[in-house]
């Protein structure tokens, strides 16, 4: 067996002596070998274990061996059989038969497949059965049922499928332990009745379905149903039936398809440690009742339709390690937590409001994870880094102090700049004065390195507009990105490598400069994956100053129509859209190939949504962009879409407005210069909506806002009253952009155009909001062609 006496073995004297070997009281027969953990690999040979034909108890487990001999199978006195751990591959024999006496078989962690033999029918003496882990395929054999005394089984993890055999549970009364998670069983409640003395069951991960009302019998300790397809009311189940509450202290519901309310009750389930009910399709109600289950250590609500308060009471279960409140309908205060056990808290996704107790601010950093994003909460803690409010404050607002304040512009320079920074500094004395096609802006500066430029994330980077001037070539239009309402944009690259779009707020504003940097602060402050991130800014003299991450794939409205002739996927189209990258071509296209595909159009449609959304739904106060449009949707390295200048607009207040009233291309809803008065209308979140539902027009049908080709229309047609057109008489498919056709379900396309028609209503009133339209967005799960 390749092992010899070096390792510790002394093989000297009688066999019956030798370390793992084991002899009857005769000492002639060797009733029981222990191999476990010696490197054994390979296929056992023939006329090895085999000729122990007296064996009783074989332990090979925890080895390599990858094939059994073909006289294994003659050990007839075999009691225990343990093979786990081990690569053995192939079908597993009927002559397992041959183990009259077997009264346990232990196969778990190895490469069987194939069906689990009918001969099993043979092993009446069989107490554990250990199959998990394996590949074991087709239905679990009605000759199960002839092993009476089963105490344990294990078919965890193969891949299992068709029904339990017809009286399952009634046929094994001596059964405490099934484990049959991780398969495609399926089943219903009743395949476990009879099974008085079972403790643990776990069917997670199959395709049973029905009631679970009958589960809940006998002594059971650990009910794991998650992943399943269950149904009905969980409160129907009675609690004053033959069901010991009191043993149990583990039970997963999770990710079925359970209505209706919780357990009414759980006061006699006191000795409960871990309860998950997440993800099912309850009816909104308010917090369960759980004071009482003072030994809970797990408790997972996410996604159960909770209303109203998270109870003061949850403070007296002081022995939780784990809360998960996430995805709810929670609203209110947070209340206090009893910190002393806790280690992972999730309140993300609610409608909490207020201060985060400064209590449990403190405990965070014992905690190995917590999340309180998408709420409207607020809270002041300076010892959070920046990366940990990004990940698990989203849509919070830090109500420390802001360094906006006079000392704030007075850092000072670093001594060392470099040459190239040098030759610029001997010409940045101001007041500057740069112009573009459209704009001639000012930055009123006497001196370039006297301006302070604030970068959120680098706040020890002492930057001043000097950098901006380098990074820039001094703003030349060699580097203009390109010209929006807001202002003109150029590409740069700081010292270190940090690469930025720089964006010159043309507009005056009424703000005073403490009131504009506390609120881009604020801005830097909200992340989303499909936000551009404001990054920094500058206040040079009475010019307002604001730095970008860069996008490396540039806006929507160049990918849409600036593509040449001919050009059908972004490898070919060359592009300046950041500092001078690798060969000058946009990035990553191997990540979603064309974008002549609906599933890409698509992506880009629902990324822009979630974005809006969370402007509107997971901001307190929610932000209004006002300048919704395939311009202001920027591709990343990857070609994720990101929004652009949300927020700007308050800082430019009325006469901002004043300017998008006169109109942007088709963009602008009816109602916002109502023609009665004459007068602008403030805008709402429909206003929007209406950008939003433009934007997926064109995404859908290939052309601009105003002064393409509508077919069949007017002269001053826009592609609204086009599409609405079309819609209502039912013939929206004509719209589909050639380009894309083909590529995905035009069904789907064409539903799609619905939702852009929803959004676009006329009356603000009738359009759906961004939470709606990215459910409704959702649906629309693109289909590649095969």
């Amino acid at each position: 067996m390749g092992v010899n006496s070096s390792k510790g073995y002394d093989f000297s004297g009688s066999f019956c002596s030798w370390k793992g070997v084991f002899c009857d009281a005769k000492g002639e027969n060797v009733v029981k070998l222990e191999a476990s953990g010696l490197g054994l690999s390979g296929v056992i040979p023939d006329n090895t274990i085999g000729k122990l034909k007296n064996l009783e108890f074989l332990d090979l487990s925890n080895n390599k061996i990858t094939g059994l001999s073909s006289d294994i199978w003659s050990l007839g006195s075999l009691k225990d059989l343990n093979l786990s751990f081990n690569q053995i591959s192939g079908i597993l024999p009927s002559n397992i038969g041959n183990f009259g006496q077997l009264q346990s078989l232990d196969l778990y962690f190895n490469n069987f497949s194939g069906s689990i033999p009918e001969a099993i029918s043979s092993l009446v003496s069989l107490q554990v059965l250990n199959l998990s882990k394996n590949g074991f395929e087709s239905i679990i054999p009605f000759g199960i049922l002839q092993c009476r005394l089963l105490v344990s089984i294990d078919l965890s993890r193969n891949k299992l499928n068709g029904s339990l055999p017809s009286g399952f549970g009634a046929a094994l009364p001596k059964l405490k332990f099934l484990n049959l998670a991780e398969n495609k069983i399926q089943g219903r409640d009743l395949d476990f009745s009879g099974m008085a003395l079972i403790s643990y069951l776990n069917i997670s991960g199959n395709l049973f379905k029905g009631s679970v009302v009958g589960v809940f019998e006998g002594p059971l300790e650990v009910i794991d149903m998650s992943r399943n397809q269950f149904q009905g009311h969980i409160a129907q189940v009675n609690f004053t039936s033959s069901f010991n509450w009191s043993k149990l202290f583990y039970l997963d519901l999770s990710e079925n398809q359970f209505s209706g309310q919780f357990f009414t009750d759980l006061s006699h389930a006191e000795n409960l440690k871990s309860l998950n009910l997440a993800h099912n399709r309850f009816i909104k109600q308010p917090f369960l009742q759980i004071d009482m289950l003072s030994n809970l250590e797990y408790l997972n609500l996410s996604g159960t339709n909770l209303i109203g308060r998270i109870p003061s009471t949850i403070s007296h279960l002081s022995n939780l390690r784990t809360l998960d409140l996430s995805k709810n309908h929670l609203s209110s205060h947070i209340p206090p937590f009893n910190t002393k056990s806790l280690r992972v808290l999730d309140i993300s996704h609610n409608d909490l409001t207020g201060e985060i107790p400064l209590m449990l601010l403190q405990e965070l950093q014992e905690m190995e994870s917590f999340n309180f994003s998408y709420n409207k909460l607020s809270f002041c803690a300076s010892q959070i880094s920046p990366e940990t409010i990004q990940a698990a404050f989203i849509g919070s607002v830090n109500s420390c102090p802001i360094a906006a304040n006079p000392a704030f512009f007075k850092r000072r320079t670093p001594k060392h700049r470099g040459l190239e920074l040098a030759l610029v500094l001997t010409l940045s004395m101001g007041p500057f004065s740069f112009q573009t096609d459209s704009t001639t802006w000012v930055a009123d500066v006497k001196q370039a390195t006297s301006v302070p430029v604030v970068i959120f994330e680098k706040p020890l980077l002492n930057f001043t507009f000097a950098d901006l001037l380098s990074a820039t070539s001094h703003f030349d239009r060699s580097t203009l990105l390109a010209e929006g309402r807001f202002g003109p944009v150029y590409g740069g690259l700081l010292l270190g490598g940090y690469q930025i779009a720089v964006k010159v707020l043309v507009h005056g504003s009424t703000m005073t400069d403490q009131e504009i940097a506390r609120e881009l602060e604020y801005l830097g402050r909200i992340k989303h994956p499909n936000l551009v991130p404001l990054t920094g800014y500058c206040l040079a003299g009475e010019q307002r100053i604001v730095i970008y991450d860069c996008m490396e794939n540039g806006n929507l409205q160049n990918l849409l129509y600036d593509l040449p002739l001919g050009v059908q996927t972004t490898e070919d189209w060359s592009s300046d859209m950041c500092e001078e990258n690798d060969n000058n071509v946009i990035q990553n296209v191997g990540l979603e190939g064309s974008i002549m595909t609906w599933r890409f159009r698509h992506k880009i449609a629902l990324g822009t949504a979630r974005a809006l959304a969370f402007l509107h739904h997971g901001c307190s106060p929610p932000i209004i962009h006002k300048d919704v449009k395939a311009s202001s949707v920027y591709l990343d390295l990857n070609f994720e879409p990101r929004l652009s200048d949300f927020g700007l607009a308050k800082v430019f207040g009325n006469e901002l407005e004043n300017e998008i009233s006169l109109g942007s291309g088709g963009c602008v809803p009816p109602e916002f210069l109502q023609p009665e008065t004459g007068s602008p209308q403030a805008p709402t979140p429909k206003y929007d909506v209406y950008g939003f539902g433009v934007i997926l027009l064109e995404l859908i049908t290939g052309k601009k806002p105003v002064g393409d080709d509508y077919p069949d229309e007017e002269k001053d047609a826009t592609l609204v009253s086009w599409i609405r057109g079309l819609v209502r008489g039912n013939k929206g498919s004509r719209a589909i952009d050639p380009k894309i056709n083909g590529t995905g379900s035009d069904a789907q396309m064409v539903e799609a155009l619905k939702i852009g028609y929803l959004c676009t209503a006329e009356l603000p009133a009738k359009r759906p909001s961004m939470q709606q339209v990215v459910g409704l967005l959702k649906d629309l799960e693109p289909i590649t062609p095969q």
